[in-house]
């Protein structure tokens, strides 16, 4: 693995060098430098410290591991791949994106998951351990969103979720009881099909972060889905 040493370094200097070098990249001392990966393929990067905004856009194939925390935007319109963060990010993680895999250890800012999406044998998949804020699942229309609550101080999701969701599927690690849902989707208790389509999600998430599989599936989930295939329907079309 080649090794990059990216204090003090400007982040196209940076992206240049990883993608110069034909083994996979481990980066020390990254603080702040944006668009890493992005468009990466053929190659795994191993981060340590806080990558800056937009970290694995459109991501096409490569694996990302983030041994710290991530700004905004991470896999933004990610099409193929895998990005794994042992920290908190920011907003807009898995914007558009179409493919591949986020996973968080810790907890995500606004607008998690906006606008994802699923074609043919694409299916994107977010998976954040702690936390995420208001706006979670905005316009989603395809993939899945697995929020699990796991050490939050704080209610599992802010205000706002699913809105103008007409896609995918949302589960939490809640009773969903104390949320507010738009009239666009459905919830309900997840039940014993639900809980084993989103099994291999947390297995991979487990072995990433050394939680308890068998603790966190014995959990009670609330799964939220579109009210119809056409949400918007009724907004445009007369009876």
């Amino acid at each position: 693995m080649y090794k990059i040493d990216a204090k003090d370094a400007e982040f196209g200097e940076l992206n240049a060098k990883i993608r110069e070098v034909s083994d996979d990249v481990k980066i020390e001392n990254c603080l702040g430098q944006r668009f890493i990966a992005a468009g990466l393929s053929g190659k795994n990067v191993e981060i340590s410290g806080t990558p800056g905004n937009a970290l694995g856009a459109y991501l096409n194939g490569s694996s990302v591991f983030v041994f710290g925390n991530a700004q905004d935007a991470v896999g933004d319109t990610m099409n193929e791949g895998k990005i794994v963060v042992h920290g908190n990010i920011g907003d807009c993680v898995g914007y558009a994106m179409r493919g591949g895999k986020i996973f968080v250890k810790g907890n995500a800012g606004y607008r998690a998951g906006i606008h994802m999406k699923a074609y043919k044998e694409k299916f994107p998949a977010l998976i954040i351990g702690g936390s995420a804020g208001s706006f979670l699942g905005e316009y989603q229309a395809g993939g899945i969103i697995i929020v699990l609550g796991l050490n939050a101080d704080k209610k599992i999701i802010g205000n706002f979720p699913c809105t103008g969701m007409h896609g995918g599927k949302m589960f939490l690690r809640t009773n969903g009881k104390d949320l507010n849902f738009p009239k666009n989707v459905n919830y309900k208790t997840a039940d014993k099909d639900d809980m084993t389509e989103i099994y291999p999600y947390i297995k991979e998430f487990c072995s990433y972060f050394g939680y308890d599989e068998k603790e966190i599936l014995d959990s009670e989930f609330t799964l939220i889905t579109p009210d119809s295939n056409n949400p918007y329907k009724q907004m445009y079309v007369g009876n």
